[in-house]
């Protein structure tokens, strides 16, 4: 740990989704994304009101909940919200000074600390408010050994159709985690005096513009680079741009997309195509000139047409990414599959491309 950073961290713990049915999210992520049910807690492990299923990938960890008795906090979040991320959790090695340092610099503390215990040890845990109704609930859980928190019980594998050629995981963490608020500026000054991270990089002007839609973007990160967070806001355009759709649809600022690391992006695609999992198509005229912006990949130039998937690079090296489309019925989350080969960027290069794929999109549902 960095002996100067004042809200160390050591990694995201986990993220929470409110769902209408967490028993067919389960399958869902389980069968498309290839993640393994890890633990359960609902009415047969003595939780009455809510259904909960764990599922990992390497380091990710997802939490799907939904409601078994109708007017809990769980339904009316998907109620305003359709089905989306409500908590981004951090593990820290210490949650009372997390906490005391986030209180003394003006956050709203939802949970004060608190121990939760069971037969395989004790887990630390509070949380703060974020932008519109997500939160950052942190954890230690370095006295614990159990599936994942006290309550729940480990679940048996699960039986689930895999494709014909699938590379085992289909990704081993989270790379990052990107927000849509209304006022960008207000969420990045938050971080960086609430929750000690610094500004890493931002994207203005014609690098995040198309022809008929803007935003802007910020990334923020924690001081050990674990944790990054993206933050979008809506600029001015000829059109309605995909943050103000994401923010008219989901009730408010929320999270937009989780990032997902691989080690072959192309295997990944290929898997989850084959599971059902449709992902943006970029126009063919992307790739005619990709080879002479990019140099030589590990990926040949046309696996990447085939399948669509995008390439940057930088001083540091290069990524390969490639976006969802919504993975629900509202068109606010998505997800995105990268691999980076020394880059630590975001993909800039790219932007022009994705915005243009998403607004065909948009223009399907008529909402551009």
């Amino acid at each position: 740990m960095n002996a100067a950073d004042p809200f160390p961290v050591i990694g995201l713990d986990h993220v929470r989704f409110h769902v209408g049915n967490a028993r067919q999210a389960a399958y869902f992520y389980s069968t498309a994304f290839g993640m393994d049910l890890v633990a359960y807690r609902g009415p047969e492990t003595g939780c009455p009101d809510a259904a909960e299923y764990v599922l990992a990938s390497g380091e990710a960890r997802f939490v799907l909940t939904g409601e078994v008795t109708a007017g809990t906090a769980v339904g009316a979040s998907v109620a305003r919200h359709g089905d989306g991320v409500v908590d981004i959790a951090i593990e820290v090695p210490d949650v009372d000074a997390a906490i005391r340092h986030a209180a003394t610099r003006g956050a709203t503390v939802l949970r004060p600390p608190e121990d939760m215990h069971d037969d395989c040890g004790a887990v630390r845990v509070a949380a703060i408010a974020a932008y519109g109704d997500t939160r950052h609930t942190l954890v230690d859980r370095s006295r614990y050994d159990g599936p994942f928190l006290p309550g729940f019980a480990a679940a048996p594998p699960q039986a689930r159709a895999k494709p014909a050629h699938h590379p085992g995981q289909y990704f081993r963490s989270v790379d990052h985690c990107v927000g849509n608020v209304e006022r960008m500026d207000e969420w990045v000054e938050f971080y960086c005096r609430v929750m000690g991270f610094t500004n890493m990089a931002e994207f203005v002007g014609d690098d995040i513009a198309t022809e008929y839609s803007a935003l802007m973007s910020k990334v923020v990160a924690s001081g050990n680079r674990r944790v990054k967070f993206p933050i979008n806001e809506p600029a001015a355009g000829r059109k309605r741009s995909q943050i103000e759709e994401y923010l008219d649809y989901y009730g408010g600022p929320g999270v937009q997309h989780i990032a997902l690391a691989t080690d072959d992006i192309v295997a990944s695609v290929c898997a989850m195509r084959e599971m059902g999992v449709e992902f943006l198509e970029a126009p063919e005229s992307y790739y005619d000139a990709l080879a002479d912006r990019v140099g030589d990949l590990r990926v040949s130039l046309g696996d990447l047409r085939a399948l669509h998937i995008l390439a940057d690079r930088d001083e540091d090296g290069y990524l390969l990414q490639i976006f969802t489309k919504p993975v629900q019925d509202r068109p606010t989350v998505f997800f995105e599959l990268i691999e980076r080969r020394g880059s630590h960027g975001f993909g800039k290069g790219n932007f022009k491309a994705l915005f243009e794929a998403i607004e065909r999109e948009q223009a399907k549902r008529h909402t551009l």
